[in-house]
């Protein structure tokens, strides 16, 4: 069945109850009284700080966008790309256009307008909706956009060259179209890239998506009575697919836009929050605000709060025994995934094993895994070899890239490019990448890209990026310059330089060093890697 059935099942037998629950915590800083209590006072309910849906709203406005796409000449298998931060719109959007019979293709809200106009046409999108923290960049390159022909705008004071969304759909029926869809209809395009940088359009299909909302409550048992906590942005299969556990189970979900400790604790104590997905530097930063007392844990009702799970990187053991101390009846879990699988849950720690904290786990619900060698073959228990994943929520392909398809598929098995091991008990532990993407605080850092940056200073002569460990981060990007014979530069002037980059992707440590090269030219990052970080944070993790 596709995955829409379960929001039209949804609606259907919990109409009045809540589905999604919108948080602007800044709205509430200086207020004394409850989140609901204050946004119950505010005369407008967009102004509040807190806005509600039901479900039966919620299948409403996914008719009523399904409807204008179709009204405007979208054909089922067509792209609509959603350019949006998190919000109450985001996942109607998201499943008006399956309605439609379309393809979904959510952005990383983080690309430059080159970023968006390159992925929007490797999609081949044909509709782009857009919110107001993006009309700056659309505005660059909207008239250099190849194959879009419709362009929607969510929110107010709608720009020139965009048709509003929010108007439009006021005049649409909010009845179901009937566009037949099935499992192996294509319904969503993510985006992924390797160490060139360059994205990825990673097709998947009704199956896959079901497949994942399926994982998710088998992993984490969501039922009527959770509700979860969505901080992640809804572009990411992480955030989504964990969210699909609240789908399943028709359990409220929300969607809490800052991540300051003070507010997710709040936000968990207010809405009775059950289940907490959080990156390794959000649980750190919590742990350390109730360590100086930024926190007082008998403020807040947080006896129902169940579940904390974590992934996106790898995960410090010391981190989760400081958090158990904190959260003595809390379960924790980690899931590995790529975006290639669906996202989360095809390798899977498990809520009883929190003794194996540092590996990621075993084949999750529905998913067989190995590690091989690099003739496919697999490798001995304790031996380093590339980790493997089969199972319904492997993506079909890369979009209109059979080259880069047939890399990684092979009979079915997704080929990660990660290089892992398994212990005697059957766990397994990451070891390296075979790419070298540098996982920082949950987002993916490519190295090329960087290097490429600040090869434009006209001070250096070479560079290198790689990842160092960082104890709340998971790993820093780290650049080693050398710089032209004759001249000089300093730590600050680089970062000076760097100021040009988007702040995520700016090193955060620089180092002045020769760059090795071998003889055909290539950087030799494993030496660096010896020199700077001669044992990873992973490989510590797998010995202690």
């Amino acid at each position: 069945m596709p995955i829409t059935e379960f929001l039209e099942n949804n609606a259907r037998t919990y109409p009045d109850e809540v589905a999604l629950v919108e948080i602007a915590p800044q709205m509430f800083e200086k207020a004394k009284v409850t989140w609901k209590e204050y946004a119950l006072i505010q005369p407008n309910p967009e102004e509040s700080g807190r806005q509600e849906l039901t479900w039966k709203e919620f299948d409403k406005k996914a008719n009523r966008f399904a409807n204008l796409l179709l009204s405007r000449g979208v054909k089922k298998g067509d792209k609509v790309a959603i350019l949006l931060m998190n919000c109450l719109e985001w996942l109607p959007i998201y499943f008006g256009a399956l309605r439609a019979g379309a393809l979904a293709v959510p952005l990383n809200y983080r690309y430059t307008a080159a970023e968006i106009k390159y992925c929007v046409e490797l999609a081949e999108a044909d509709v782009l909706i857009f919110g107001p923290e993006f009309i700056g960049r659309v505005e660059e390159i909207c008239d250099r956009l190849t194959g879009v022909s419709q362009m929607f705008y969510a929110g107010k004071n709608c720009p020139t060259f965009a048709e509003s969304y929010d108007k439009l759909v006021t005049y649409c029926s909010s009845k179901k179209p009937e566009i037949e869809l099935c499992d192996a209809d294509n319904a969503a395009i993510y985006f992924s890239s390797g160490t060139t940088g360059f994205p990825k359009a990673i097709l998947h299909d009704h199956a896959s998506l079901v497949h994942s909302c399926k994982v998710e409550q088998n992993h984490h048992g969501q039922t009527k009575d959770d509700t979860f906590l969505l901080i992640p942005p809804l572009y990411h299969t992480g955030a989504k697919m964990h969210w699909f556990g609240s789908l399943i189970s028709a359990s409220k979900a929300v969607l809490l836009k800052g991540i300051k400790p003070e507010w997710i604790i709040k936000a968990v104590s207010e809405e009775k929050c059950t289940i907490v997905w959080l990156l390794v530097p959000w649980a750190q930063d919590i742990l350390d605000a109730i360590d100086r007392g930024e926190i007082e844990m008998n403020r807040y009702e947080l006896s129902q709060w169940r579940l904390m799970h974590i992934g996106a990187q790898p995960v410090p053991p010391s981190l989760i025994k400081r958090w158990k101390e904190k959260f003595p009846n809390h379960e924790y879990d980690t899931n590995y995934g790529l975006s290639e699988s669906i996202g989360p849950g095809c390798v899977h720690l498990g809520v009883e094993n929190v003794h194996k904290v540092g590996a990621i786990g075993k084949a999750g619900y529905g998913w067989e895994v190995k590690i091989c060698d690099t003739d496919g073959n697999v490798v001995p228990k304790g031996d380093v070899g590339e980790l493997a994943v089969y199972g319904p929520g492997v993506m079909k392909c890369y979009y209109n890239d059979e080259k880069a398809t047939n890399e990684v598929l092979r009979d079915g098995w997704l080929f990660t490019g990660d290089m892992a091991m398994e212990d005697e008990d059957g766990f397994i532990f990451l070891v390296d990448r075979k790419k070298d993407v540098i996982i920082s605080g949950g987002e993916n850092l490519y190295p090329v890209q960087i290097e490429d940056f600040l090869r434009k200073n006209d001070k250096i002569k070479d560079v290198a990026v790689i990842g160092l460990p960082d104890a709340r981060l998971g790993e820093i990007a780290a650049a080693i310059i050398e710089i032209k014979e004759g001249m000089t530069a300093t730590e600050d002037e680089i970062n000076e330089f760097c100021k040009d980059m988007p702040k995520y992707k700016r090193p955060r440590k620089v180092i002045f060093a020769d760059v090795p090269r071998n003889p055909t030219g290539k950087i030799e990052k494993p030496k660096l890697r010896e020199i700077y970080c001669p044992e990873s944070l992973v490989a510590t993790q797998i010995k202690g």
